[in-house]
């Protein structure tokens, strides 16, 4: 798979996770598909610190919803990915 399978996709796995996990869903939703190499997904949440009452790095950065993500990008897709969180952009 690769980065632009997975973004043609994204819709499906955040309303997978939402319907899972809402609280993950609600910290996830902000976070920018940045990388996809060699099984490793990074997502981005350097833009969501610009919104105000954004939903940002801080609050996604939670190993439970890490695994919650994971697990509906693993139910949509088939493939189980490793998730890394930055805000460094």
């Amino acid at each position: 798979m690769t980065l632009v399978d997975l973004k043609s996709r994204w819709n499906e796995v955040l309303y997978d996770l939402e319907a899972e996990h809402r609280t993950a869903w609600l910290a996830m939703f902000d976070g920018r598909l940045a990388r996809l190499e060699d099984g490793v997904l990074t997502l981005d949440f350097s833009d969501a610190t610009k919104l105000s009452g954004g939903h940002g790095y801080e609050r996604a950065n939670k190993p439970s919803f890490v695994v919650a993500l994971a697990a509906a990008i693993e139910r949509v897709t088939g493939q189980r990915l490793e998730i890394v969180l930055t805000a460094d952009g």
